[in-house]
């Protein structure tokens, strides 16, 4: 039987869909499953890079799930996962509906990728469990009072509290353009301490059947851009290493996930999760860190051996625009 693979809400990430077609392709060439990728617009580069596609509604509309189980019952679908943080709480609550029809989600439980998704509750949970991480607040009062007690100063991060992908971020420098912010927000926003460090970012997969972390990769972002790594170089740290084993078992994550992280003065700050194949995997794959190979093997029921730390070192990552064209 064929191991298809439904890729959602691809967009741009043509990468991740050239790298599941060459892991379903044996050492003959020949494909042992195919993949079939979806987004609600046509003009997502990356839905031409798989062996079928589909158009579909936008993942708030009333009828998205029922599309998308209709589409792994025709393909014969053995694992889905999505690419865009909003749509991991939905396939995640509807887990038993995939399983049902023979399909496992790949990707982490309904709780999980909420907690991701809410910076405030993120940050209760690594205040609680006693992780190094970025002082957060929800309230401008509370702020002012940690601010009166030196605390913290300016400048400070002001996003939404739900959100993903750095969209609607202010790096604030004064009271008065804070209050505005507060003032004028439709969402609740939260106020994050501006951490002046090494910013880092590790991809990691959980193995779905042991829950055990089977592969650590991490790199060092040397610029972004629109919230993404634009250029990086791969290092290692056993130290890293363990701390990310750790905080992972702690949180209870499954599948691929993108962890940022800053080192400041020797000491590793946790910053935020994407429980998902992050925008800088690539790097990760291309250094020896195949994802897509472990999540092969999973859905063929069975589980990964720790790859931990098994890729290059010293591999530097520069990212560059291409172009799709298709003519009608």
């Amino acid at each position: 039987m064929k191991e298809n693979i439904l890729i959602l809400s691809v967009g741009t990430r043509n990468k991740i869909v050239q790298y599941f077609k060459k892991t379903l392709t044996d050492e003959n060439g020949n494909r042992t499953g195919n993949v079939i990728a979806s987004d609600m617009s046509l003009l997502a580069p990356a839905l031409y890079e798989a062996d079928k596609y589909y158009q579909v509604p936008r993942i708030t509309d009333p009828g998205y799930i029922e599309q998308i189980l209709e589409i792994c019952q025709k393909e014969k679908v053995k694992g889905i996962l999505s690419l865009i943080d909003p749509e991991l709480s939905l396939l995640a609550k509807n887990a038993e509906k995939f399983r049902a029809i023979g399909v496992t989600v790949i990707g982490s439980s309904y709780e999980v990728c909420e907690r991701c998704l809410d910076k405030w509750q993120m940050y209760l949970w690594l205040k609680e469990h006693g992780y190094h991480c970025a002082k957060t607040y929800i309230s401008l009062e509370e702020f002012y009072n940690d601010m009166n007690e030196k605390q913290i100063s300016f400048p400070v991060f002001v996003k939404p509290a739900r959100g993903s992908a750095s969209i609607a971020i202010s790096k604030v420098y004064d009271r008065e353009t804070l209050e505005l912010l507060f003032q004028h927000a439709d969402t609740p926003l939260i106020i994050q301490e501006f951490l002046d460090g090494q910013e880092i970012g590790a991809d990691c997969y959980i193995d779905l059947i042991s829950g055990k972390t089977v592969s650590i990769f991490t790199k060092k972002k040397l610029l972004m851009r629109a919230g993404e790594t634009d250029k990086a170089v791969s290092f290692k740290d056993e130290r890293l290493f363990k701390l990310l084993e750790k905080f992972i078992q702690e949180f209870g994550f499954r599948g691929p996930i993108d962890i940022d992280i800053f080192a400041i003065g020797g000491t590793y700050y946790i910053s935020e999760v994407n429980p998902r194949f992050g925008g800088g995997y690539p790097h990760a794959y291309e250094c020896g860190a195949d994802h897509m190979k472990m999540i092969r093997k999973n859905l063929e029921h069975l589980e990964n051996e720790s790859a931990i730390g098994e890729y290059e070192e010293d591999v530097y990552m520069m990212k560059f625009n291409e172009v799709k064209i298709k003519i009608e």
